[in-house]
């Protein structure tokens, strides 16, 4: 892939999918001042125009990662907007949603307004924020989110912190419903996971650590979808992980309610086991979970019971990642390994299809957060991801762009990777050493 940024960027020759609007053919894509001018068969191009031949290479929307943690600001020597977001261009990803783990919180109209000021000064890809559902993120009293809403919230959630008083989430849902924004919870009862740090089973009884059984996220989970049922709220479930809550989430999609959900890369691949062989790099909450968990991911994603793929990149520095299975944080990052992980385990695997898998990483999370995006309708933002489906890569932690390193995936063979990422009509990653 080679050329230079510019007002109009035509992209030729490329097998564009575009799950939006049905599209899977070889044809062009026209970008102009920003935005989608035309897709066709053998377009025109305009007088200066910069032609990438994306011939051999799958273009589609851009790519979008519904939940991500930036870290910034507060937390800058693990993650800062401006390291977050050149990891998600390499990533492939031309928007993300910012979590509310900052400090301070974006629990008030001020910290949001400052949270998306930092994402256009520092951003190289857009960064949209998720609000707090309670303020300070402490389960006590609901933040403001209609005041959020109108400042630019495009979500609701208390991140790690559960909402375990079922008034208050009540609530919550029922302001959902009056302001059309989806409420975006971690669950877990905390008195059933009771200060776990792994899936509750035969792993964390031979290691001799405290686990966290499925009923915790279950049970929560279970609470929300009646609470749904009663208010009308949209509610989309983060990093689902258990078989479970698949089977929850299918029944309530089968009543028609406002449930959606997300599966993070790691919880569609990696078993408990894993906790056994590399400890607290593959500590994360939710926990890796069971083969038949695990199984149960896949075939949710097949028959569409989960509807978006999310990454939950999680920054921390080594000496944290360093410390006990215990003492150690929750968390991986994973922005630079999801799409070759998605293609490499679901395509590859044969479990979807790559118009498929495309779906659930850009109209999917634009159509629940209600982003621009996620469709190469002509008009439309001039976002789009450029994808090697054959490049075979191994992933090196030392390569990346984010700042912190904690993945469990170090020496994993992938297939498939993205070697352009654009914004707005304007190339913010290019990489064409699979071509």
């Amino acid at each position: 892939m080679h050329g230079r940024t510019g007002s109009s960027l035509l992209l030729s020759g490329g097998r564009v999918i575009d799950p939006a609007n049905g599209m899977d053919q070889v044809a062009d894509v026209l970008l102009v001042d920003g935005c989608v001018e035309a897709v066709g068969t053998a377009l025109p191009a305009p007088e200066g125009v910069t032609d990438l031949d994306a011939t051999g290479f799958v273009v589609t929307p851009g790519f979008i990662d519904s939940h991500v943690h930036l870290r910034d600001p507060g937390f800058e020597h693990k993650e800062t907007i401006a390291s977050g977001t050149s990891a998600a261009a390499a990533g492939g990803f031309t928007a993300i949603a910012a979590m509310p783990n900052t400090d301070p919180p974006p629990d008030e109209v001020p910290h949001l307004e400052d949270v998306i000021r930092r994402g256009k000064r520092d951003g190289k890809v857009r960064v949209y924020v998720i609000g707090c559902i309670t303020r300070g993120r402490r389960g006590q009293q609901l933040a403001p989110l209609q005041e959020l809403a109108t400042a630019g919230a495009v979500a609701f959630s208390d991140d790690g912190d559960p909402v375990e008083d079922e008034r208050l989430m009540r609530q919550a849902l029922q302001i959902s419903q009056q302001i059309g924004r989806p409420i975006f919870p971690h669950e877990e009862f905390r008195a059933i996971s009771d200060g776990g740090c792994m899936h509750a089973g035969d792993i964390a009884q031979r290691l001799g650590v405290k686990g966290m059984p499925p009923a915790a996220e279950d049970d929560m989970i279970a609470r929300d979808i009646e609470l749904v049922r009663q208010t009308g709220g949209a509610l989309h479930i983060a990093h689902i992980s258990t078989a479970g809550t698949v089977d929850l989430v299918r029944a309530a999609k089968a009543d028609g309610l406002p449930v959606t959900c997300e599966v993070l890369p790691h919880h569609f691949y990696l078993t408990d086991e894993e906790v056994e062989r590399q400890g607290a790099m593959a500590k994360m909450a939710p926990p890796l979970r069971s083969d038949g968990d695990v199984e149960a991911m896949k075939a949710g994603l097949a028959d569409g019971t989960i509807d978006t793929i999310a990454t939950d990149h999680a920054p921390h520095t080594a000496q944290e990642k360093a410390l006990s299975l215990e003492q150690a944080p929750f968390g991986i990052v994973g922005l630079e390994t999801a799409i070759g992980l998605s293609m490499t385990i679901l395509v590859e695997g044969g479990r979807l299809d790559l118009p498929t898998l495309v779906e659930k990483w850009t109209w999917a999370p634009a159509s629940i957060l209600g982003l621009p995006g996620g469709r190469l309708t002509p008009g439309a933002v001039g976002d789009v991801t450029i994808l090697d489906p054959e490049c075979r890569w191994t992933v090196d932690p030392a390569a990346f762009c984010s700042k912190s390193t904690n993945t469990p995936f170090v020496g994993m063979d992938l297939v498939g990777r993205a070697v352009a990422t654009i914004v707005a009509g304007q190339i913010v990653y290019q990489d064409g050493f699979c071509s």
